[in-house]
């Protein structure tokens, strides 16, 4: 990743093409977080972030992760994942369970109503999520925008010791 350029560097501005590229970019990122996250709640009664983390708990060795894992793989907050565990608990959908072999350690795990009320709500999401994004590209399209993002997220992932990430926050 790159650093970030000394105090008396000169900023490298955008130029008329790359800014309106990122505005685009920018513009249909907000928008399609607004589009699936209308869908969820209107669907399923819970937020496109929620969903994530349910989808993580399904795809996960015996439906449960550790707090931790969960909040690395949702890229957020400690403290943004405890408080939706914590409505996700309210709604029999995910528990808590000690970790046996570190005290301080918990597992989030997905319930069988939570199992259900993924499959429930999964149909409308890939529809919205097909709608939005992949019925309005080419196969030549959607190749390149995977690519692309791909590129985007590996420079973005930091892998130094001592990095600010979300989930050790």
């Amino acid at each position: 990743m790159n650093t970030a350029p000394a105090p008396d560097d000169k900023p490298q501005w955008l130029d008329d093409e790359e800014q309106r590229i990122w505005r685009s970019y920018v513009h249909a990122t907000t928008l399609l977080e607004d589009h699936l996250d209308r869908q969820l709640q209107r669907d399923a009664g819970m937020p496109h972030i929620y969903y994530g983390l349910l989808v993580g708990l399904a795809e996960a060795p015996q439906r449960r992760l550790r707090m931790t894992e969960l909040a690395m793989r949702a890229k957020i907050t400690r403290s943004r994942l405890s408080h939706a565990i914590a409505r996700l608990e309210r709604n029999g959908w995910v528990r808590r369970e000690d970790c046996t072999d570190d005290k301080r350690g918990q597992f989030a795990v997905l319930t069988d109503p939570g199992l259900e009320m993924l499959r429930d709500a999964a149909p409308g999401h890939v529809w919205a999520v097909r709608n939005a994004v992949f019925d309005r590209l080419t196969p030549e399209q959607q190749k390149s925008l995977g690519e692309i993002m791909q590129i985007v997220a590996e420079g973005l992932q930091p892998n130094e010791a001592g990095a600010d990430l979300p989930w050790l926050r």
